[in-house]
């Protein structure tokens, strides 16, 4: 019999974890949520958070010397790290100003709902017809428990709930190449399931047969093999040190009452055939720092976190909307930004200034940063990928297949299809069709079609059966992002290190000046980062 894992512990009365966790949010909301959470050990402590993020102490209205009271800081987008950096700094009483080209917060972390419109950078135009309730998350949708993101969530009041990162219903597909030849598995949808079981299964008797045959006796010792062996018979489910298939694969005919055991699926293909497939080179997925140990997301949506940053500034006050940043020039005392505002050219001065346009776009943006600032603003480059997010009549992957979240990995261009997290049993459901930079170039119309004819050698007829209708995001042409997150030509260099540091009064910030790019951690503790450099400063020289 094979152990199972107790989903119960630490709960009352048998219920479930999450159960218990719907239960306790109820009755008490986020905060006793969170709490909970952290004593379950779902989530870092305070604590544990702020180890996580460094030194960073945050401000009080004590801090701020009486002499710098108004100090004025234009901050420039209204993402998650131009947020954050008007949070933090208005905690000690900065006068912080934002400005956003957009009609919204939040920058790429974006969310489509239905009646959303987006315009790409060649002039097209879509609107969103999703559903009420219905969204997906076009940027940023995943949160590890140890990222500084969670515990602004907790801070904010942002309500999360789990993310599946992993399923083991979902499947892998790989097709033939003209390069690769997958073998007898190719073009077939296996489940990651049966994949895992047998993969693990015949690495282990591999292992247990070379132990055997005395070729591990000269860097082991006796004893070792021994526990290497009893591992291996573990990890791979062997019987009689061999692997010939087990329940780890699932059924094919699910076990039942009275004298109904079940039909174990099998027989698992030859191990010929498994190491042929490459299928276990997908696993090293689940090993990622950041990846598929329990992950989190805001309900409704990754943009109640920009939200709830935006509220927390008095955002109605504080960030001016539909606002394009036509120049900014360091002063004497200063800083003096242009932007267009309502057909109008407008001006704001600072003391201070925080840019977090991405240099994509920043560098095209008329300044009198020095050479240096400039040369290192064209280093950076726009990563080339694209959502889209599929609505169809009926949740066909649950209803048909039991896939409860997660992703179905593929080597086809779509790379990935993610079922959604949230929404169970709704009539209907969008899923993100692909996760890939192979369509940001196609024609809108082309991007669904190509999609659809891709998620369809997956999951068959049903996925043309059941289409209701698409949304499709290409961040290289999202004309204020011109990209879907920052990448650093030879790793970060130079350029890295020299946007780190103030041009004048104007610093600069972003997940693409720290070590979580892509990763709303990332933007979290460079905003922290130039709040205590630009604090630090104006403390020193009032």
């Amino acid at each position: 019999m094979e152990a199972s894992v107790d989903t119960t512990a630490g709960t009352p009365d048998g219920v479930s974890r999450r159960g218990f966790l719907t239960r306790v949010g109820a009755v008490g909301g986020a905060t006793a949520l969170y709490g909970t959470m952290e004593a379950l050990g779902l989530l870092a402590s305070p604590a544990q958070a702020a180890e996580e993020a460094g030194d960073f102490a945050p401000l009080r209205p004590a801090d701020l010397p009486a002499a710098a009271n108004g100090t004025k800081v234009a901050i420039l987008g209204a993402g998650t790290a131009g947020l954050t950096v008007a949070y933090e700094l208005g905690k000690a009483g900065y006068d912080c100003h934002v400005l956003e080209a957009r009609d919204r917060p939040g920058g790429r972390a974006k969310t489509i709902r239905g009646g959303d419109r987006l315009t790409d950078t060649d002039g097209v135009t879509q609107i969103c017809r999703f559903d009420e309730g219905h969204y997906y998350n076009a940027g940023p949708s995943r949160i590890p428990s140890h990222h500084l993101t969670i515990e602004y969530c907790r801070e904010l009041g942002v309500a999360i709930e789990p993310m599946v990162n992993a399923n083991a219903e979902g499947f892998y597909y790989h097709e033939n190449t003209a390069t690769v030849n997958y073998g007898e598995l190719a073009s077939t949808a296996v489940t990651h399931r049966q994949a895992k079981a047998d993969v693990y299964g015949y690495i282990s008797e591999l292992l247990v047969t070379v132990a055997d045959q005395g070729a591990l006796d000269a860097v082991l010792s006796s004893d070792d093999v021994d526990r290497l062996v009893s591992l291996a018979n573990s990890l791979g489910g062997l019987s009689n040190r061999r692997y010939t298939g087990n329940n780890r694969r699932g059924y094919s005919v699910p076990p039942g009452a009275g004298d109904q055991p079940g039909t174990v699926a099998g027989p698992p293909p030859s191990m010929t055939a498994i190491l042929q497939s490459q299928l276990g080179t997908r696993f090293s997925f689940e090993f990622g720092f950041d990846q598929a140990m329990m992950m989190w997301q805001p309900v409704g949506g990754m943009d109640r976190i920009s939200a709830a940053l935006a509220s927390a500034i008095d955002g109605r006050r504080r960030i001016t909307y539909n606002a394009p940043v036509t120049g900014i020039d360091n002063t004497a005392d200063g800083v003096r930004v242009t932007y267009r505002s309502n057909g109008r050219t407008r001006v704001l001065d600072a003391d201070y200034c925080v840019v977090t346009i991405p240099p994509m776009v920043l560098k095209s943006i008329p300044s009198n940063f020095s050479t240096a600032t400039k040369d290192a603003l064209a280093v950076p480059v726009g990563a080339n990928s694209g959502r889209m997010g599929i609505q169809f009549k009926r949740r066909f992957w649950e209803e048909d297949l039991n896939i409860y979240g997660g992703v179905t990995h593929t080597n086809l261009d779509v790379s990935g299809i993610y079922y959604p997290s949230y929404g169970y049993f709704s009539p209907k459901g969008v899923l993100v069709g692909y996760y890939s930079g192979a369509y940001t170039n196609l024609p809108v119309p082309e991007r669904e079609t190509r999609a659809l004819m891709q998620g369809a050698k997956i999951h068959g007829d049903v996925y043309h059966q059941e289409f209701d209708n698409s949304f499709s995001v290409a961040w290289p042409k999202e004309p204020y992002s011109l990209g879907a997150w920052v990448s650093w030509p030879g790793g970060r260099g130079a350029a890295y290190q020299h946007l780190l540091q103030a041009d004048g009064r104007t610093y600069f910030a972003g997940d693409h000046l720290s070590y979580y790019t892509a990763w709303q951690n990332g933007a979290f503790l460079s905003a922290r980062k130039v709040v205590t450099d630009l604090h630090t400063r104006v403390a020193a020289t009032v």
